[in-house]
């Protein structure tokens, strides 16, 4: 049985990518590669073994291909312009060097990190902290699971717990923020919601009432303009929250003994980031 008061962090890799390419200059090492994202990461990467001093650590990556998601709804996400291939060329870079430390990479055809991630933080029996650029993973946070969210760039990171999330949020709660959705979209991943229902309106219905069922079980309570409004998208709401709600089943060898972080080759980390020009970082290692 493992210890409780042990720590497991899980990186949502590539939003963390994402948000290092976004936020740093480009940069080039001395070959002309382009690893400013790569430094990025690892940056934050660094920070947030400072901060947790983990004893596992767990990778996760999105698999480059539909998702179960895109199955039940061939828009989602299909508002999101295309990264550039330069951010893209890093990934293989960031795995490089997470392998060079001995952090599992995770990833599966056909789900999402977000899944990955869900899945894991639900099968480990210790404090695990979800490092993430990406505010979906919010509903995962309970008593044994915190975000430790990039609010803007690498530097500005926050970490969420139930108390902080419900404050973000006007009091909703992790386990509402799915039903949130349901009725107030995502526009970032082209999650419809209802049509008609706010941010303003989607919160207060879900604290007057507790969740979509309930609200949908109580629509003689509600105005008539917004039970219209109910009414006729209950389809796409009930659509939205699926797609919204992250995975948490997803057939993965997990082993936690496998994501033990206590020790690491140093040579082995130090060779790959000399490959990348990363000498800075090399004095920073613990």
């Amino acid at each position: 049985m493992e210890d409780k008061n042990k720590r497991l962090i899980i990186i949502d890799s590539n939003s963390v990518i994402h948000r290092a390419f976004h936020a740093l200059p480009p940069l080039t090492n001395k070959k002309g590669e382009v690893v400013g994202a790569v430094y990025g990461f690892l940056l934050v990467f660094f920070k947030a073994i400072k901060d947790f001093q983990p004893d596992y650590i767990a990778a996760c990556f999105d698999f480059h291909a539909p998702t179960f998601r895109h199955k039940k709804f061939k828009e989602y996400k299909a508002n999101r312009p295309h990264a550039p291939e330069e951010l893209y060329s890093q990934i293989p870079k960031v795995k490089e060097v997470l392998k060079s430390f001995g952090v599992p990479i995770f990833e599966k055809e056909g789900f999402e990190a977000d899944d990955i991630i869900g899945t894991i933080a639900s099968l480990s029996p210790v404090e695990t902290i979800i490092l993430s650029g990406d505010a979906d993973n919010l509903q995962l946070v309970d008593a044994k699971t915190q975000v430790y969210l990039l609010r803007k760039g690498v530097k500005d990171i926050v970490l969420y717990n139930r108390k902080a999330v419900e404050e973000k949020y006007g009091g909703l709660t992790p386990e509402q923020l799915v039903d949130f959705k349901g009725l107030r979209g995502d526009p970032s991943d082209n999650i419809p919601g209802v049509a008609g229902i706010g941010e303003k309106t989607a919160t207060s219905l879900i604290l007057e009432f507790g969740g979509l069922d309930l609200i949908y079980n109580n629509l003689a309570l509600i105005t008539s303009k917004v039970e219209e409004k109910l009414i006729r998208n209950k389809e796409q709401a009930y659509l939205s929250r699926e797609l919204a709600t992250i995975e948490k089943k997803v057939p993965i060898d997990f082993d936690l003994a496998k994501c033990s972080f206590i020790d690491y080759k140093q040579d082995a980390v130090r060779e790959a980031l000399e490959k990348l020009g990363f000498h800075s970082l090399i004095s920073r290692l613990w």
